[in-house]
């Protein structure tokens, strides 16, 4: 399912696309048997518009990417096909548009840590996760032509490049842009960048689709288990680089040290699907290199998801540059 994505947010706010849009998910939900009992909920960000739908038959959730993250919508049905039991399945997507329509998934894992912190919830939720990604890693060709974005080691180097072309993005000399000299060190940086982006590559480890987003509140943690959803930040990339947000996400939340053990076992909780196909020393490595690539991959997702005239992304304008200065601290010493 090759898509054509659009080349400019639409008005969300006009009332000729929601008509447009409340009739799409009037008709989907005709089509399932199911009818709208009340008023819309929206929340709109820069990237995305959602609206809680009532139904009778508990909410939908109606979703709009804007151009940069519309490959999510095809995306989410590809997923659905290939780990049904890893993601919802929705009731219906438009992926040209962008629009996607999901049952409710119940509770967060967010929620189910608001009550109980124990870690033993994550240790439970990220093979999971590996489980999804071991299933799409022989799919990757078919992911690429969804239009999800290519991070895979190979071409990183060559999309930092032109990143740093990218003035406008990067905010140079600004405030809360990246600092002239930072700018000129990540240049000088370019080729140890591409070194380490080789290495990891030739580990062999398959790229596959990467959450890049993986938190406690993109987890749904129901009686049949945990399912992963808002996919707008993924990409085709090395698998482990989804540790660098979901790590550090943990770590803010429990307030642990960096260098807590905890943290390693979560890490090595997570690397365990993969200990039949190469050992633990390989995997370690590869981790530790794919989260200090990882920046790179946060800043072109932050990018993709700003690519608008919405004037509420200068509210997250920083998100860009200082993904990218995060470079000069992933760097070994």
């Amino acid at each position: 399912m090759t898509t054509t994505p659009r080349t400019r947010t639409p008005d969300w706010s006009s009332e000729q696309w929601q008509r447009g849009a409340r009739s799409w998910v009037d008709g989907q939900l005709d089509r399932v048997g199911r009818r709208v009992t009340g008023p819309v909920e929206p929340r709109l960000r820069p990237w995305s518009l959602v609206w809680r739908v009532p139904t009778d038959d508990g909410p939908v959730w109606f979703k709009a990417n804007n151009p940069g993250t519309v490959h999510e919508a095809g995306l989410v049905a590809t997923l659905a096909r290939l780990a049904p039991d890893r993601v919802l399945t929705p009731l219906a997507v438009d992926p040209v548009q962008g629009w996607s329509l999901l049952p409710d998934g119940g509770e967060s894992l967010r929620d189910t840590l608001g009550r109980d912190r124990d870690l033993r919830h994550w240790e439970r939720a990220l093979p999971g996760y590996a489980a999804l990604q071991l299933t799409t890693a022989t799919r990757v060709d078919e992911l690429l032509a969804l239009g999800v974005p290519d991070h895979r080691p190979e071409v990183l180097p060559e999309l930092l490049a032109g990143l740093l072309d990218d003035r406008g993005s990067l905010r140079i000399g600004a405030e809360g842009g990246l600092g002239p000299e930072t700018h000129r060190w990540l240049r000088a940086e370019l080729p140890a960048y591409a070194e380490r982006c080789r290495r990891l590559a030739e580990m062999g480890i398959p790229a596959t689709v990467q959450h890049d987003d993986l938190h406690d509140g993109n987890v749904f943690a129901g009686p049949d288990g945990y399912r992963y959803f808002d996919w707008g930040d993924a990409s085709v990339a090395h698998p482990f680089g989804t540790l660098l947000v979901t790590l550090r996400s943990i770590r803010y939340a429990t307030e642990l040290a960096a260098d807590d053990a905890a943290l390693d076992r979560l890490r090595d909780g997570y690397l365990e699907p993969w200990t039949d196909r190469y050992d633990r020393r390989t995997l370690v490595e590869a981790a530790e290199l794919a989260v200090g690539l990882g920046p790179v991959s946060r800043a072109l997702s932050w990018r993709r998801a700003l690519d608008t005239a919405d004037p509420a992304r200068a509210e997250y304008a920083e998100a860009v540059p200082g993904w990218l200065a995060e470079l000069r601290a992933a760097e070994p010493a």
